[in-house]
C-alpha cells in the first residue's frame, strides 16, 4: 500500500470511529445525566479517560512535553473543548432530548469551517461553502422550533448546547493553530485531564460535594463515554485535526445527528417534529455545501506529519 493510500485509509478509519462512537454518545450522555449528577459524572469521565490515555501515550511515545507555552495550550483547549463545552452539554441535556442535542451538535461543522478561515493555518471558503454556512444556520432555527411555537424556557437549554458547540469549535481551531509540542494522543490526554479536573472543581463549587451513587445503566453509560467516546474517539479526532482540512474535520456534523436520532428513537422513544426534521435536512444540506462532501475526499500527501 502506497503512502497516499495508507493516509487515506487512516483518514477513513478516524472518520468512521468518530461517526459511530460519537453518534452513540448522545444516548449514553442522556442516560448518564438522567441517573447521575451531571458535572460530577462528566468530570470523573474525562479525568479517568485522561489518566488512561496519558498512561498509554507515555508508554508509546515517552513523557509529555511540559513547558510554559505547552501548559497554556493544554489549559486553553481543555477549558474550551472539555470543561466549558461539556458543562454546557451535560447541564442542558437533563432537559433536552438526545436527538435534539445531536442535531444542534451539527453546528460545529459550520463554526469550524468559518473559524478555519482565521489563524496561521487558515483555509479559505468557496462561494458554495459560504452559502452553505447561511443555509446551515437557517436549519438551526428550524431545529429550535418546537411543537406549539417558540418558548423561551425551552430555548434557553438549547441555546446552552449551541454555546457549548461554539466552545468546542473554538478549542478545535485554537489547537489547530497553536503548534503544540506534544503529539496528538498525548495532547488529547492532557486536555481531557485538565478539563475533567476543571469539571470536578465546578461540581464541588456548585454542589458542595462529589458524592455519586451509580445505577447499573448509569455506570455502563459512564464506562462507554470514558473508554470509547473519550479515549478512542478523542484520539481519532486529535489526529484528524492535524491531518485534515477544517472542512473534513467538521464533516462528522452531518453523520452523527442521523445516528443519534435513530438511537434515540429506538431506545429512548424520542420523537422529532416534522419542522425539526426539516431543519435537520437543511443543516445537513448546508454542511454538505460547506464541507464539499459531494466532492472527492482530498488526498493526504505521502509521509505527511502534523504541522507544529
Amino acid at each position: 500500500m502506497s503512502g497516499s493510500q495508507a493516509g487515506r485509509t487512516r483518514l477513513a478509519i478516524a472518520l468512521a470511529i468518530i461517526y459511530l462512537v460519537w453518534g452513540s454518545s448522545f444516548l449514553a450522555t442522556k442516560i448518564m445525566v438522567t441517573d447521575e449528577p451531571p458535572l460530577i459524572a462528566a468530570g470523573l469521565r474525562f479525568s479517568a479517560a485522561g489518566l488512561l490515555l496519558l498512561a498509554f501515550a507515555w508508554w508509546r511515545s515517552g513523557p509529555p512535553v511540559i513547558s510554559r507555552m505547552e501548559l497554556r495550550h493544554v489549559l486553553a483547549v481543555g477549558f474550551l473543548s472539555v470543561l466549558f463545552s461539556n458543562a454546557c452539554h451535560v447541564i442542558a441535556m437533563q432537559f433536552v432530548q438526545s436527538n435534539t442535542a445531536a442535531l444542534l451538535n451539527a453546528t460545529p461543522a459550520l463554526w469550524i469551517a468559518w473559524l478555519g478561515t482565521l489563524g496561521r493555518r487558515r483555509s479559505d471558503l468557496s462561494q458554495s461553502a459560504r452559502a452553505g454556512l447561511l443555509l446551515g444556520f437557517a436549519g438551526v432555527i428550524l431545529v429550535l422550533a418546537p411543537k406549539g411555537g417558540f418558548q423561551l424556557a425551552g430555548l434557553g437549554w438549547q441555546f446552552l448546547i449551541l454555546l457549548g458547540c461554539l466552545g468546542w469549535s473554538l478549542g478545535t481551531i485554537y489547537y489547530r493553530n497553536a503548534g503544540a509540542a506534544n503529539p496528538p494522543m498525548m495532547f488529547a490526554a492532557l486536555q481531557m485531564l485538565a478539563g475533567g479536573l476543571g469539571l470536578l472543581a465546578a461540581a464541588w463549587v456548585s454542589e458542595g460535594s462529589l458524592a455519586i451513587h451509580w445505577t447499573p445503566r448509569g455506570l455502563f453509560a459512564f464506562a462507554w463515554l470514558a473508554l470509547m467516546s473519550s479515549c478512542l474517539a478523542y484520539t481519532a479526532y486529535a489526529w484528524l485535526t492535524m491531518h485534515a482540512t477544517p472542512l473534513v474535520i467538521g464533516s462528522y456534523g452531518y453523520v452523527i445527528p442521523l445516528i443519534a436520532a435513530l438511537l434515540g428513537w429506538l431506545l429512548l422513544d424520542e420523537t422529532l417534529s416534522w419542522l425539526q426534521i426539516a431543519g435537520m435536512l437543511v443543516i445537513l444540506l448546508g454542511t454538505a455545501l460547506v464541507t464539499g462532501y459531494l466532492r472527492p475526499m482530498p488526498r493526504i500527501p505521502a509521509g505527511s506529519r502534523p504541522q507544529t
